[in-house]
């Protein structure tokens, strides 16, 4: 207890300090609410939060539920005291709950004075509680909650049975009134988007019998069909992302993407539009107070969306006015918030024509200028800085320029302004490297005919950033713009051999600048110099290559140097046998072959086959890791010819993706070859339609990640991740071949927030089960606890059926410790005659070759490295039944977007049914999804909610039946499943006791069928086969 009291006291010390710090209440409140008997600093600490910042329905409805049990409902003073609280619970964010609950408050006091057994209003609340307050106040709080499209029903359909109830006990004198008002809001309802409209019509059509003329019944039924139809449609253009909100549990991702496709409409529904982003807000800031990564970030996007929106649709300044006042109460640490509140008040402001009112306006922006540094929230974020001090200083050149404001008395404060924000920036590591302030007050000094002023500027610049060329080359515009090339020169002269971030850019300045300003010589030195200079940089850079190439080389040798070595007893194996080695994966021939022994015959010494050592695999052809740079900072609409273009001085470039981001545009260009990548890396800071982009390797902004929990998932790693900064993509991979591969990439959009990320690598996300992160440098693969599965497993061939897993745990731990041990078998318990030995480390899996040849249960056994692709060959070899059993358990779906990743869409089929096995293929967009039964394949099949995947509904069908479209992955009908069975094609006929050996090059002829054959052309034969496993 008494540790709980010290951190209560450290809570209040800390909220003193950061009272805007949502955390901190958050904090506050759970910590009060975990102590007994402290219901008075429950009380407290629900009633803080609202002093400060919006809150949400988990701090609003507690404290309402306090304030109804402690009022006294009998005088007016209270019960508008407890509807004050309502109106700003309310205020702050959408909450059906909220309103709800509000609702049935008004009812329920209603209904205490009206009816039979009703009793006596108390004179002293007035007309409060009246049928006609009560009515208002019913519609005041539906409205709020009106544009909910699956939830507002929630609250018309408890206005509707008021206003019934309220129709039927109305006089002979009042009713007529009444009818009209309950027609009207039925058709009202109509015209408005909501998942209930049928049910809204029936409400509509009942009404209409007891209370139309019969006569009339048919003509406003049609009426009302046709006010309905428009909202109908406008719910089913919606109702696709309303399922996929749903099936996300309202991801705060899925709501960014139903925004976009709102906002992408040709005419914005204002109606829609609104209520969506309060949906979001809402949902953002209930995240936020649950402390999720990024929460925060996200509520900010959709707050200035919002607003932005609100502008477009030029909605009335009243409702624009309060909405910004609403907003800086949200995130009171946005600047961009902030800087477009500035701008709404000097735009909705009528003309300023005097001296006066351009004080007041000057006075309401200071005040909100003030207002937003005193959260102490803005100070701590170079982003949220620079937009405030820009939307005041831009204000304040407007009003000089305007003519309504002293140039002398206006200008000294703009500069004093720049130079604070400026100072802000410089207190934060790094500052602001995009100089945006600096670049602002340097124009201001210009315009305004301060020369030696706008110098200042860059020269005080270049202290804080002495490697950032954009600093130099600004410093030296200044003083070439103000023809001052002597220092210009000097200042080239003095930095062209330092280390830049850019130094081509310096160079490339200094010689533009010399070919026009300077003589025959000095153009000359300025080319000598540079060279020297390029010969210098080359020079580091290889050096630096060199080493880095070292330490990789040395720490992969402290890896190997590290393992322990065991001297176990390895199986004598003949080694005059061992020499030859044995084709066990090899490809069916189309020659005579000679007599085979049968299946358990006792081979011959003559006989024996031996089984190939393999090397490890060549590198792949395609090195996507090393001949990829990622490009960020892109302006909106780049295309990959600009993207070409930028790079085609760098080699030849094989692919760009362009992806939008929410706040960026991003791409990655991959290159034929290795060695065009150093000179893509000069690229970074140069422009595409004069926006500067960033370009870095992509690898140094990928994060390779294991040994995390298994339940782990997209969503789960895009929440542990993307506190660290913006993530462009996770890759996860396919689990074909390997059940239990749990790894994926982590990429970033910059290498800063992967290094930062960094610091989760060993944090336990389960007991014992520590979280594996490594930059996913291609040179250090040898870190990564999975890349190399298959060089710790075997593959054995050639086994007796009465080999027992034991026997092989035996043979192999000879060899290592042994981690897993699978051996296929038939129905009956006996070895199908092949089976996989997985090792804890590489070595002992190497030291396992010599096992081959071995003579185990009077067979020898045939030992190789394990290939992907044996498996998946050894998986296909089942009986024609087991083919229809495949088949029956099996599911097409169509319907992929494309770059359709084979792990996510296996996590999102997971959350329905257990998967077996799925494999995607791209060219079709379409994927096979092999499940644990037929039960479950009906059960997909007949699902009747859509499964979103990346925002498209996929498509079902049966596997193999006619109208579903067969895989062209696959041989023809011969196959007919899911997995090519090798036994399922049309085998040779066998030569032995009555059988005839076909001659080379002949075919049986095949026996008639109902069912006709698809050409061989139509299909892809075992090799193509093996090559997509590949």
């Amino acid at each position: 207890m008494d540790e709980s009291l010290n951190a209560l006291g450290n809570l209040l010390g800390q909220l003193a300090d950061n009272p805007y710090d949502v955390s901190l209440h958050a904090q506050h409140i759970r910590l009060a609410q975990s102590l007994e008997g402290m219901n008075e600093e429950v009380q407290s600490a629900l009633e803080m939060m609202p002093e400060f910042l919006a809150a949400g329905d988990e701090v609003w409805l507690p404290l309402i539920r306090r304030k109804e049990a402690l009022v006294d409902a009998d005088t007016k003073e209270s019960v508008e005291e407890l509807l004050s609280l309502y109106a700003r619970a309310e205020a702050d964010y959408q909450s059906i709950p909220l309103l709800q609950k509000h609702l049935e408050y008004i009812i329920e006091r209603h209904s205490e004075y009206t009816g039979e057994e009703a009793k006596p209003r108390p004179d002293t609340l007035g007309d409060v509680f009246s049928t006609e307050w009560t009515r208002q106040a019913i519609d005041e709080v539906v409205q709020k909650g009106i544009g909910h499209l699956t939830k507002s029903r929630l609250l018309w359909d408890a206005q509707r049975d008021w206003e019934m109830e309220m129709l039927q006990e109305a006089s002979k004198k009042d009713k007529h009134d009444l009818v009209d008002r309950v027609k009207e809001m039925h058709l009202n309802r109509l015209r408005q988007p909501h998942s209930n409209s049928d049910e809204t019509f029936q409400s509509y059509s009942s009404f209409t019998t007891n209370y139309q003329a019969p006569h009339a019944y048919e003509s406003l039924l049609v009426a009302a069909s046709k006010i309905r139809g428009q909202g109908v449609k406008a719910y089913d253009r919606r109702e696709q992302m309303e399922n996929a909100l749903t099936q996300s549990n309202f991801d705060l991702q899925t709501y960014a993407q139903y925004i976009a496709s709102e906002r992408r409409m040709r005419t914005l529904d204002a109606f829609v539009l609104v209520s969506l982003y309060e949906r979001a807000i809402a949902e953002a800031a209930k995240r936020r107070f649950a402390q999720e990564p990024r929460a925060e970030e996200v509520l900010r996007t959709f707050w200035v969306g919002y607003l932005d929106s609100l502008r477009i649709l030029k909605v009335e300044e009243t409702t624009e006015l309060e909405t910004y006042k609403r907003a800086v109460r949200s995130v009171p640490g946005s600047g961009e918030v902030w800087a477009r509140y500035i701008r709404f008040i000097e735009r909705t402001t009528e003309t300023v024509t005097t001296e006066i009112s351009g004080t007041l306006i000057l006075k309401h922006i200071a005040e909100i200028y003030d207002k937003a540094l005193e959260t102490s929230l803005i100070q701590s974020d170079v982003e949220q800085i620079v937009p405030l001090a820009l939307a005041r200083a831009g204000f304040e050149r407007r009003m000089v320029e305007a003519g309504i404001d002293d140039i002398d008395e206006r200008l000294p404060t703009m500069i004093a302004l720049l130079e604070s924000g400026i100072a802000m920036c410089n207190e934060l590591p790094g500052g602001d490297a995009k100089l945006r302030l600096e670049k602002y007050l340097a124009s201001i000094y210009q315009r305004f005919g301060l020369t030696d002023n706008a110098i200042g500027v860059w020269q005080a610049a270049s202290k804080k950033y002495k490697s950032s060329y954009l600093v130099w080359t600004n410093y030296t515009e200044a003083l070439i713009k103000n023809e001052q090339y002597d220092e210009a020169r000097g200042v080239f002269m003095d930095i062209h051999l330092k280390q830049f971030d850019w130094p081509e850019a310096i160079w490339e300045a200094w010689i533009s600048f010399e070919h026009l300003h300077g003589t025959l010589e000095e153009v000359e030195t300025c080319l000598d110099k540079v060279e020297k200079a390029q010969y210098q940089l080359n020079l580091r850079r290889v050096k630096e290559a060199e080493k880095a190439a070292y330490q990789a080389m040395q720490m992969a040798a402290e890896a190997q140097a590290n393992f322990p070595v065991t001297d176990a007893p390895i199986p004598t194996v003949d080694s005059s046998t061992a020499e030859v080695p044995m084709e066990v994966d090899s490809q069916p021939s189309t020659v005579e072959r000679g007599t085979k022994r049968s299946v358990e015959e006792e081979p011959t010494q003559e006989a024996h086959k031996k089984a190939r050592f393999e090397q490890k695999p060549p590198p792949l052809k395609r090195d996507r890791e090393n001949c990829t740079v990622f490009v960020a900072d892109l302006p909106e609409g780049v295309t990959d010819e600009e993207l070409i273009n930028l790079f085609k001085d760098c080699g030849k470039v094989r692919e760009v993706k362009i992806t939008k981001l929410p706040n960026n545009v991003v791409a990655t260009v991959e290159f034929f070859e290795r060695d065009s990548i150093p000179a893509a890396l000069t690229k970074d800071k140069k422009r595409i339609r004069d926006q500067e982009v960033a370009v870095h390797l992509a690898w140094k902004s990928t994060l390779y990640v294991t040994n995390f929990p298994e339940p782990a998932d997209d969503p789960f790693m895009r929440n542990l991740f993307g506190e660290y900064g913006t993530l462009f993509d996770i890759r996860w991979p396919s689990k074909k071949f390997k059940n239990t591969r749990r790894f994926c990439y982590v990429q970033f959009t910059s290498p800063v927030a992967a290094q930062k990320a960094l610091e989760l690598h060993g944090r336990e996300l389960e007991p014992g089960l520590s979280l594996n992160v490594y930059v996913s440098n291609p040179e250090r693969k040898k870190e990564r606890t999975d890349q190399d599965a298959n060089e710790k497993e075997v593959y054995v061939a050639g086994l007796s059926k009465f080999t027992a897993k034991a026997d092989l745990e035996k043979l192999f731990s000879t060899y290592g410790k042994v981690k897993e041990v699978r051996m296929a078998t038939e129905d009956n318990g006996h070895a199908k005659g092949y089976a996989f030995i997985e090792y804890e480390e590489e070595k002992d899996a190497q030291a396992a070759l010599a096992a081959n040849n071995y003579e185990l249960k009077k067979r020898r056994i045939a030992v190789t490295l394990a290939d992907p692709r044996v498996r998946a060959r050894h998986r296909s070899e089942i009986g024609l039944s087991r083919v229809a059993e495949i088949r029956s358990r099996s599911v097409r779906i169509l319907g992929l977007p494309p770059a359709t990743q084979e792990g996510l869409l296996q996590q999102v089929l997971e959350k329905i049914t257990p998967v077996k096995r799925l494999e995607v293929f791209l060219d079709k967009q379409e994927a096979v999804v092999e499940l644990e039964s037929a039960a479950d394949a009906g059960k997909l099949l007949l699902r009747t909610e859509p499964i979103i995947f990346n925002g498209n509904i996929l498509q079902l069908s049966e596997e193999g039946k006619d109208g579903a479209s067969a895989r062209s992955a696959a041989p023809p009908p011969k196959a007919g499943g899911l997995f090519v069975p090798r036994r399922a094609a049309v085998s040779r006929p066998r030569a032995g006791l009555g059988h005839t050996r076909a001659a080379v090059g002949t075919t049986p002829a095949a026996k008639p069928s109902a069912t006709p054959q698809a050409s061989s052309s139509s299909g892809k034969g075992q090799d193509d086969f093996r090559k997509m496993l590949g």
